[in-house]
């Protein structure tokens, strides 16, 4: 009889740490530009538009011997109810034989991940020298974002937080960060506008279907990593922006058809040639990503399986050393 890892939230929680999975996740990018890493086609649904959503991501890391899934839901009416707006699953299962191997809570998991991509993104897009982040949406994903921003830019100086919804939220979230650094300035803003302008790195993470920053508010030289464009339709800066910036991917096709570069495509004013390649092209040195410091450069992460599935093959593998982390018969 096979058993297989179960992971609560609370062992990810335990067994993940943000600067592994930093490299984790700039591992998969490179070794899916390598041919190694290999998505599945995605599965999404909305039940009420910026309400409530599911979708599914898959695909498999040959290196790793492992492939598999992750479902996650996101109801932003559940902040109401006290509970959490994003939950899900991630399944892995052994690439030689099938079977499974861990089923993983994925909330914190996902959270990490998509932190780490936006960093990621920043890591190799942005100005060496920025130290100004505007973080557009005080929800699930601000806490990782900051957090794994500040892993790559420790220099940072200061943090603005706006949220499109509630600017209470913004203010809540602020005070309650538990991440902050000594050296470091964390603001909660009403003026998006003003903040648009002072940022050098723009992180965005909401359901937004309409451009919350537009082209005029930004100045030369300025990065965004754009993380809630993971569903046609959805939207959160100025597609004049991505006429004249430097675009890139985590997936070009996901961008294309779900991502922050969907709009501008499908309104003509960009085309998918003008995408220049994924980051994984960028990180293993085969495109330049930046090439001047006046350079706008919008990364677009759509979300892939495969950070799921290398980070939670990395929480199996440590858990593997534990005593107290919990197997069951299947």
């Amino acid at each position: 009889m096979n058993s297989i890892y179960v992971l609560s939230e609370s062992d990810t929680m335990e067994l993940l740490e943000m600067e592994e999975v930093i490299e984790a996740v700039e591992n998969v990018y490179r070794e899916k530009t390598l041919g190694s890493g290999k998505l599945f086609p995605m599965v999404f649904h909305e039940f009420e538009s910026q309400v409530a959503d599911m979708d599914i991501k898959s695909g498999t890391l040959d290196d790793m011997g492992v492939y598999g899934l992750k479902l996650v839901s996101w109801f932003g009416e559940n902040r109401k109810k006290n509970l959490p707006m994003l939950s899900g699953v991630v399944m892995l299962f052994d690439r030689e034989t099938g079977i499974p191997l861990a089923l993983i809570n994925a909330e914190h998991m996902t959270g990490m991940r998509t932190g780490a991509a936006g960093a990621i993104g920043a890591r190799y897009l942005a100005r060496r020298d920025s130290q100004v982040m505007l973080m557009v949406g005080a929800g699930h994903q601000a806490t990782y974002q900051i957090r794994a921003m500040q892993t790559v830019f420790p220099a940072l100086k200061k943090v603005m937080v706006f949220d499109p919804v509630n600017m209470d939220n913004a203010s809540v979230f602020v005070d309650n960060f538990g991440y902050k650094k000594e050296n470091t300035q964390y603001i909660a803003v009403e003026n998006i506008e003003a903040a648009a302008g002072e940022a050098d790195i723009i992180v965005t993470a909401t359901p937004s279907r309409k451009p919350m920053i537009m082209k005029e508010w930004v100045k030369p030289g300025t990065h965004f990593s754009c993380m809630g464009s993971d569903m046609e339709g959805k939207q959160e800066i100025d597609p004049e922006i991505l006429a004249s910036a430097r675009l890139i991917a985590d997936d070009i096709n996901q961008s294309v058809n779900v991502g922050e570069f969907e709009k501008g495509i499908k309104e003509g004013i960009i085309s998918k040639e003008d995408i220049i390649c994924e980051i994984g092209d960028v990180i293993s040195g085969r495109e330049e990503g930046r090439e001047s410091e006046a350079d706008i450069t919008v990364f677009d992460s759509t979300g892939l399986g495969l950070q799921d599935i290398a980070v939670g093959y990395m929480a199996v593998k440590k858990a593997g050393l534990m005593d107290d982390i919990k197997k069951m018969n299947f």
